[in-house]
């Protein structure tokens, strides 16, 4: 084939990095088929014309990664790839249908394919090596006739492996290179800008054109002190001489005008004395002064400490004040909720003494009746009525009663309510009440209300005397319960306030035994009521029934269970 045909086909192919180096044979490991064809057959230039089986049937150049049909014909993987692409994909040798379950590899075909003699692809260069198409890789790796890119970034130049090293050494601009004046290393295109710039040794003209032609650039700052061409100002600028000019004529000025120069510096000490004078004076004016501002700043420390003093007793005051005061405020609205319940309640009870009252007199009507009955129809019709009348005023008296007992019962609980999240529930007949949990006619007992606030949340404690679950019969279990309250609507659920159940010693030694908790939001015991109360949470195991009866924690069969909720960080509703 023509030098021409082989740089068609050595654009198609894809190139390894180059390598200066050119390692043995033995010494290289197996090179992958980065040789291979973009798209379609091996180009390269073949020793011998390849047989008409090697041939794709659609690129018509040598089969590579050979593929054969089911019709028995040859292709390239890419060039099947591309037939099996299309809609109702045929051979175009045969035009019979492909599928693509029904193409394989074929390996032994691959192989004599590899084993066929090319050229080598440098051969336009002058490279008349022959290999196998397999060597083809290994060859480029060493061939010195191959071309590769200079190894130096910035350099974009391609030659012949066997020319860098003079491509290197003589050739490439951007290649290393030793300053001579400095012996400074750097890339040769920024070699002249080095030496226009920065090289220290480099030889510079003086700017003041005097008879030094060449002076080192790093001397040229001392030389500019020097220079007998450089306009410089007399040094006795300070004081008032305002000459200028070159530095050879400074010279010849200092020594004329040295008197002058003396005068300049007289007048100068003069003035500068005068202003200390006026300084010193100044100073021992404010030194007098010290002394009693001393006094005066010792007596506002003395006056602040005192201020500071007397700041802290009135916080402390106030403090104090605004506890009393929200104490009071608590206290009056207890009053004023107690004055409310017992209105209705003193009206009610004197309702109720009047109608007992009523009730009497009639009575005695009918007992004096009944004595001094003579039989007649209108003694019997007056009896009859008064019968009726005391009657419904029994009934009346029954209702009231009953009410009464009512209004007496919630005035019982709200005298024992508490509205601070503090509960102390004494629990009477504790011995009586264990028997019937034995027993299991009253398993648990409930506590009355008690609330962290006049508006915040409704709770009470349960408790198991015989346990509950795991403690049955062997522990005092108990529980917390949050109630269904007036201001739920007002408050944040679910309730998260921090829980401490205790047992109340009632001995000297006041050993109580407690328990705390905080809420799981995600428990329903602690969502917003829906019912009169939600589940209760709390502890099965809280006290050994032997410890509860060998301590000193029932005293005149009566046991003491305190609650506390945390109100610290709850917010008003």
């Amino acid at each position: 084939m023509s030098a021409g045909r082989n740089v068609e086909q050595q654009i198609a192919l894809q190139q390894r990095p180059p390598s200066l180096a050119m390692p043995s044979m033995a010494q290289r490991p197996r090179p992958e088929p980065s040789f291979l064809p973009l798209h379609g057959g091996f180009r390269d230039h073949f020793v011998t014309m390849p047989e008409a089986k090697y041939r794709c049937e659609s690129c018509r150049h040598v089969l590579c990664k050979p593929r054969q049909t089911e019709c028995g014909h040859r292709f390239c993987e890419s060039c099947i790839t591309d037939l099996l692409s299309k809609p109702n994909p045929v051979c175009p040798a045969d035009l019979e249908p492909l599928f693509e379950d029904k193409i394989f590899r074929d390996v032994c075909c691959n192989r004599e394919i590899m084993a066929l003699k090319v050229y080598c692809r440098s051969e336009k260069n002058g490279c008349k090596e022959q290999m196998s198409l397999q060597q083809v890789m290994d060859h480029l790796e060493v061939c010195p006739y191959f071309e590769v890119p200079c190894p130096l970034g910035k350099c974009k130049e391609k030659m012949m492996r066997k020319d860098m090293s003079e491509h290197l050494s003589r050739k490439c601009k951007h290649r290393e290179i030793t300053c001579e004046f400095c012996n400074h290393k750097m890339a040769l295109t920024e070699l002249q800008k080095h030496k226009d710039t920065v090289c220290p040794a480099f030889p510079v003209a003086c700017p003041n054109h005097c008879s030094f032609s060449s002076i080192l650039r790093s001397e040229l700052s001392s030389h500019q002190h020097d220079c007998p061409k450089a306009q410089v100002t007399c040094s006795f600028i300070r004081y008032g001489c305002s000459f200028k000019g070159l530095n050879q004529e400074m010279r010849e000025h200092e020594s004329s005008f040295a008197s002058e120069h003396l005068r300049l510096m007289a007048v100068r000490n003069t003035t500068l004395e005068a202003k200390v004078e006026d300084v010193k004076s100044e100073l021992m004016e404010r030194y007098k002064v010290l002394p009693s501002l001393s006094s005066r700043l010792a007596e506002v420390e003395t006056q602040y400490e005192e201020m500071r003093e007397k700041n802290r007793q009135l916080e402390q005051k106030l403090v104090s004040m605004q506890k009393l005061m929200s104490s009071h405020s608590e206290k009056l609205l207890e009053v004023e909720m107690e004055l409310r319940e017992l209105r209705p309640l003193r009206a009610m009870r004197e309702e109720v003494e009047a109608l007992r009252g009523s009730v009497e007199n009639m009575r005695s009507i009918v007992s004096s009746l009944d004595s001094g009955r003579v039989g007649s129809s209108s003694g019997s019709h007056t009896l009859g009525s008064l019968e009726q009348q005391l009657s419904r005023h029994d009934d009346m008296m029954s209702v009231h009663d009953i009410r009464l007992a009512e209004m007496d019962l919630k005035l019982q609980v709200l005298e024992t309510a508490s509205f601070n999240g503090t509960l102390i529930w004494k629990i009477r007949d504790s011995k009586r009440r264990k028997q019937e949990a034995v027993a299991s006619k009253t398993l648990s007992l409930y506590s009355q209300p008690f609330y962290t606030g006049y508006f915040g949340y409704k709770m009470c404690a349960r408790v198991y005397l015989n346990g509950d679950g795991m403690g049955k019969g062997t522990h005092l279990s108990l529980f917390f319960v949050v109630m269904r309250g007036e201001y739920d609507a007002l408050l944040p659920w679910p309730f998260k306030q921090k829980v401490t159940l205790m047992l109340m010693d009632q001995g000297p030694a006041r050993k109580h035994l407690g328990d705390a908790f905080k809420p799981d939001p995600n428990s329903s015991s602690f969502r917003r009521p829906t019912a009169e109360m939600n589940i209760a949470s709390g502890c099965p195991l809280f006290v050994a029934q032997t410890v509860l009866e060998n301590g000193t924690y029932i005293k005149d069969d009566t046991i003491f269970i305190k609650v506390t909720v945390d109100t610290s960080d709850l917010p008003d509703p």
